[in-house]
């Protein structure tokens, strides 16, 4: 029995070694990106209120952003396979707190939040390429009227990288890093970043004299075969452009989606499989079909001032995508009460986070040193002067258009009989506090460009040249984004005239404008350089500088005003 026993033992281990191994599939891998954009500085919570559609139909009004409420909230989403992303705007255009430090706060906000690649936005241009390159890679270098460097004594320049593929130094080169290739181990992710073509009429020309910014989606395409040769399984582009027009930001059916991303994704290649943008300030997640039914590509944009982080999800099947998603995520923040009066609170029935410990030491640091000229009350007005959402006439904007001629009228300081703000300068309303009290932080929020007044000489024909050109691009395409102007001009005009001839007329102090004869207006910088497109400006004669945009308001605000009225500006379009 024994020997039987032995034998059959023998039988059993021979045929176990002749079982073939059993067959594992391919490794399935999550790669996660976490998205920004177009975060402004906003180390504060910026009290934005969002609405959120509930599962049952309802919809929650909650509070969002805050930088140490982002950075709690990346850390709490992030997983063992991630990449945080941004695609621009990450400064410029900033609070105080923030603007007085030129924005190193921020840059170690994003570092301490885990940022790796970010696309160049416009804003990050505004202080002109020697400070770029100093914000990204250090230094006390002085590139502005402000001291670098006085927070903390030194700065080391952003650990994340900005990315600008597009964009080219006189020699060819790029002005900063195109791509990058991810590895996570099983698969790898290229990165491309890059800003949008128009960025040299979104800021002072002469701060980008010698770039050249070459076509998104050329610039996009001409990586992909460097990139797949470098072992990319897929690629992701950051691209501070957008879309707009979305009547839901949490409806992934994207509807009313239109903007100038949407040629740009039309033309990528379809190695590109998500395309991270921002610039327009709408939170959106869509799935759009590629070009030729080569399958579909996600578009994503996080809003603004960290209300959202997108999540993205890329699931891979060995080296194969197989599956995309991506969901905007609520950063909820502290409770505020809105201006009318209601509290907005955070909802739990979404997801609640709390604030990063390291985030929220660097802000209140940041936000103590700067709270002295912050809170310092600098002016005085009768009631609350609005912004038009659509950057057209507004109080506001009404308002600055009058400080800024107050300050180039007399001889000395231009000899100004006009003066004009772009729209999109115009950044907030004015709503004073107690006894019509405006802080130095309220009137900076309104102008925070620091850009410098400058008056030419431009002719009542040139004059006329220049206003239609709020209603024609240099493509010679219709739009419709205004000039406003100082109290003592007015101009109609009518949008079914011919492109060209849309200005009715021009009235000044009450007598039509003569085409012949000189006027003497004043503008800041940006536009006076050409920004916007508005190139007639740059034809102006014996061109004089006239002190700073923000000065000129807080001047203008110091003794007390009254709230202008609007109707500077006429629409006589005809309505059906």
């Amino acid at each position: 029995m024994r020997l039987v026993s032995v034998s059959l033992l023998a039988l059993a281990v021979a045929a176990c070694s002749s079982t073939p191994p059993i067959e594992t599939g391919p490794v399935v891998t999550e790669v996660q990106l976490l998205a920004l954009n177009d975060l402004h500085g906003r180390l504060e919570a910026p009290e934005e209120a969002v609405s959120v559609t509930m599962a049952d139909g309802s919809v929650a009004t909650v509070p969002a952003g805050g930088a140490a409420m982002l950075a709690g909230a990346l850390k709490q989403y992030r997983t063992g396979a991630s990449m945080t992303v941004a695609a621009g705007d990450l400064i410029g255009a900033t609070p105080l707190a923030s603007a007085l430090f030129l924005d190193e706060p921020t840059i170690e906000a994003l570092d301490l939040m885990g940022l790796e690649y970010s696309a160049l936005g416009n804003h990050e241009f505004d202080k002109g390429v020697p400070e770029l390159l100093r914000i990204q890679n250090g230094g006390c270098d002085q590139f502005t009227d402000r001291a670098p460097c006085a927070l903390d004594g030194s700065f080391d320049g952003a650990d994340f990288t900005y990315m600008a593929a597009n964009v080219f130094l006189p020699d060819g080169t790029n002005l900063l890093p195109d791509a990058f290739v991810k590895d996570f181990g099983a698969v790898q992710v290229g990165v491309i970043g890059l800003p949008l073509v128009d960025v040299p009429g979104l800021v002072a020309p002469n701060l980008v004299d010698g770039l050249v910014f070459t076509d998104e989606a050329e610039a996009a395409n001409a990586l992909v075969p460097r990139l797949i040769a470098e072992g990319a399984d897929t690629i992701v582009l950051l691209i501070h452009q957008g879309a707009r027009g979305v009547e839901r930001w949490d409806d992934k059916g994207c509807a009313g989606l239109s903007g100038d991303v949407l040629p740009i994704v039309e033309k990528l290649d379809p190695a590109i499989s998500v395309v991270v943008s921002g610039h327009t300030h709408f939170s959106y997640t869509c799935t759009l079909p590629m070009a030729g039914g080569e399958g579909e590509r996600l578009l994503t944009s996080a809003g603004r001032y960290g209300a959202f982080f997108t999540d993205i999800r890329l699931e891979f099947v060995g080296e194969e995508l197989v599956a995309k998603r991506a969901d905007n995520v609520v950063v909820q923040g502290e409770a505020f009460v809105g201006r009318d009066g209601e509290t907005i609170a955070p909802d739990p029935r979404l997801p609640l986070f709390n604030p990063d410990p390291a985030v929220e030491a660097l802000v209140a640091r940041t936000v103590g040193a700067a709270r002295e000229q912050m809170d310092l009350v600098v002016g005085r007005l009768s009631g609350p002067a609005p912004d038009h959402p659509d950057d057209y006439e507004s109080p506001v904007a009404n308002l600055i258009a009058d400080a800024q001629l107050a300050s180039t009228r007399a001889q000395g300081r231009g000899g100004a009989d006009i003066a004009f703000i772009n729209g999109g300068g115009v950044r907030a309303a004015l709503v004073p506090g107690v006894n019509g009290h405006l802080t130095f932080e309220q009137i900076f929020t309104v102008q925070p460009f620091g850009n410098t007044l400058m008056t030419m000489t431009l002719s009542g024909a040139q004059l006329k040249a220049l206003l239609e050109q709020q209603f024609m691009t240099a493509e010679g395409e219709t739009r419709e984004y205004h000039l406003i102007p100082s109290g003592n001009f007015a101009f109609a005009y009518d949008m079914t005239r011919p492109a060209g001839d849309r200005v009715v007329w021009m009235r000044l102090d009450g007598e039509d404008v003569d085409p012949s004869r000189d006027y003497r207006v004043t503008a800041n910088n940006f536009i006076a350089a050409g920004g916007d497109g508005y190139t007639v400006f740059k034809q102006g004669r014996d061109v004089t500088g006239g002190g700073n945009d923000l000065d000129a308001l807080v001047a203008w605000l110091a003794d007390g005003r009254a709230v202008p009225a609007v109707g500077r500006i006429t629409d006589l379009t005809p309505r059906r």
